[in-house]
């Protein structure tokens, strides 16, 4: 029911920005809590951050806390992780995804639909 297509990934040096964009096809996108997780070589996927459906509430992995902002255009269909001040340690691969329960939103089992993923890397 929901398509997910992530982008916006690259090689950037540390401390630099990026701008993580991922675009929905469906038609209730805002009846989704959006999601970003990442994972990196040899690692388990890990939660970053989320957004509620319309953006009132937000919640972060601790590490990221005050360097990425996640937010969502829901006119657009699109949710966005903004992040500053990259560190070698945030290279993985980057996903979104979606769920329909904020409960959940730390729970890779609980999200429905995920993003094709997008690299990031980040040289020290």
């Amino acid at each position: 029911q929901v398509q997910l297509v992530d982008s916006g990934g690259g090689l950037v040096q540390a401390g630099g920005s990026l701008r993580l964009s991922c675009a929905a096809s469906g038609r209730t996108f805002s009846s989704y809590v959006m999601g970003w997780f990442r994972q990196a070589p040899g690692k388990e996927r890990e939660f970053v951050a989320a957004i509620s459906w319309r953006g009132r509430s937000t919640d972060y992995l601790d590490s990221v806390k005050g360097r990425f902002t996640i937010s969502r255009d829901n006119a657009k269909n699109t949710v966005y992780l903004q992040m500053n001040s990259l560190k070698p340690e945030d290279t993985a691969v980057y996903y979104c995804a979606a769920t329909r329960g904020y409960s959940g939103r730390n729970w890779p089992k609980a999200y429905d639909y995920w993003g094709q993923g997008t690299q990031v890397t980040v040289s020290s």
